[in-house]
């Protein structure tokens, strides 16, 4: 007889913004090892936007803060219109993003999955 764990994002489908590939990778796996559905990862900030607009399941989004230099600004403002939660990924200091983004949880590169993982648990519980 086999037992299935299940974590509190089992089967939850989980949008990944990351444009580093090495890292979107280990976050993906990390992710999908906690029962999470990954979508992505998506590299750039027009990929986003369209991933976004596109995917009606996505139920959270773990969004890094910079894509190949540009800001992600209008797809966090994609997410929250869509009242979809997010995460700020970033090894940008959290005092950097936007005022209106003071409620977003932000976490510090290199990312903890553990920490990630339990924000975003929170973020879908509330």
């Amino acid at each position: 007889m086999t037992t299935q764990t299940t974590t509190p994002l089992t089967g939850r489908r989980i949008l990944l913004v990351e444009d580093d590939y090495l890292l979107a990778d280990a976050l993906a796996q990390a992710l999908r090892s906690t029962g999470a559905l990954v979508s992505g990862p998506i590299g750039t900030v027009d990929g986003a936007l369209a991933a976004v607009a596109e995917l009606d399941d996505i139920e959270a989004v773990v969004l890094d803060v910079n894509l190949n230099g540009i800001r992600v600004d209008a797809v966090a403002d994609a997410v929250r219109a869509r009242g979809v939660p997010m995460v700020f990924v970033s090894g940008y200091d959290r005092n950097l993003l936007p005022p209106r983004f003071a409620d977003v949880p932000h976490c510090l590169k290199p990312v903890d999955i553990d920490q990630l993982a339990a924000t975003l648990a929170a973020q879908l519980r509330d």
